[in-house]
């Protein structure tokens, strides 16, 4: 696997398995004096661990974050930032009853055709929902580069489970109610909704898809490198290696090919000194560089995949079809604990592009 690094100046590298030792993340790139705690991450961290209420698994994990390099007295110091969790409540004995079958939805088997069969397939392995712990854990440092440097809040919530959208809120709303209920929507009326609808679903040994949106405001102009390195390119890439996201849209993203030019095009106003557009239809990136808008986009997470219906398998060493029931303790719908992942992959990406064009220094204080 090649594929683990992400990032050319603020770079992070992941690793770890669903039910192997632990999990974490190494930051290359993190300039020198910035403020910044184990406490500071496992709070992010704590927002997407399992077993917090009846809405996700029931696996237990403590999540405890330990920081082994790159902060020194409560300063990163410039070189290299590895920290990791233990993955201690781990029962992989439902894996090895199912090894040769390959669940539905799953990585399982072209993961075991790709690597020979030497693939950890316990939880699903690297292809677990798992690993986007050690997306946390780096997007904590990032969010706090980003927040510390250059005002830069980053904004996620549940815009939609199973076909419950939550409407007519604004973003204070979002922002003060998505960490206040199980379901990580912006309006408590809409998080009972979902949650019964979770539950039900649940009930009847089914999942649930749904929909994330993330705001990022106080972003500067000029993020981004086009062409291939813009803006949505790097942030839609990063989205998309959050297991079981299947697509992304920016500002009104598919909506637009229903509408015209006079309807889509941003245009542009004066607001005192300050030129600004009267719309957000693109959703804070043209041709691949942040305009100073709000950077505003939204992730469509497909229903997870380990649900407890019977369906159709083949067994790979019998050669013959076979109907499986998952085992294993797995979320209904993993649009709630995606929350405060997309959040970290976010600012992982503007970390990234706002030292690489120039607003955020190698050092940010210099000691005395």
């Amino acid at each position: 696997m090649s594929g683990n690094i992400i990032g050319e100046r603020f770079v992070t590298v992941t690793f770890g398995e669903s039910h192997g030792s632990c999990v974490g993340a190494v930051i290359d790139g993190c300039p020198a004096g910035l403020q910044i705690s184990e406490a500071e991450i496992q709070h992010d961290l704590d927002l997407r661990k399992p077993g917090q209420s009846i809405v996700t698994t029931q696996r237990k994990e403590e999540d405890r974050v330990e920081i082994l390099s790159g902060v020194w007295r409560g300063f990163t110091t410039g070189a290299p930032i590895m920290m990791y969790i233990r993955n201690m409540d781990k029962d992989s004995r439902s894996y090895d009853l199912i090894m040769n079958t390959p669940r539905p939805g799953h990585a399982d088997l072209v993961s075991r055709i790709k690597y020979g069969g030497f693939n950890d397939y316990r939880g699903g392995g690297r292809f677990s929902g798992r690993i986007t712990a050690s997306f946390v854990m780096a997007g904590a440092v990032a969010k706090k580069l980003l927040k510390y440097t250059l005002g830069i809040e980053i904004i996620a919530y549940s815009l939609e489970i199973g076909g419950i959208r939550a409407e007519n809120f604004t973003l204070d709303e979002a922002r003060n109610n998505r960490y206040n209920n199980e379901t990580r929507a912006p309006l408590p009326s809409v998080a009972e909704e979902m949650k019964k609808k979770i539950i039900e679903t649940r009930g009847k040994g089914d999942s649930l898809g749904g929909i994330v949106e993330c705001h990022a405001i106080n972003v500067p102009i000029g993020l981004g490198e086009p062409v291939f390195d813009s803006l949505d390119s790097d942030l839609a890439k990063i989205a998309l290696a959050i297991p079981a996201a299947k697509g992304v849209e920016f500002g009104s993203g598919f909506e637009a090919a229903r509408l015209r030019g006079t309807q889509n095009n941003d245009q542009y106003i004066l607001d005192g000194e300050n030129i600004t557009t009267k719309t957000n239809n693109s959703g804070g990136i043209l041709g691949g560089l942040s305009n100073g808008r709000p950077i505003v986009y939204r992730i469509v997470f497909k229903p997870a995949s380990s649900i407890a219906s019977k369906q159709s398998t083949v067994d790979l060493e019998k050669k013959k079809q076979v109907d499986i029931i998952v085992p294993g303790r797995h979320d209904p719908t993993v649009v709630p604990r995606a929350v405060p992942v997309v959040e970290s992959t976010t600012a992982l990406v503007l970390a990234d592009h706002a030292i690489r064009a120039g607003f955020i220094p190698p050092v940010l204080k210099v000691k005395v």
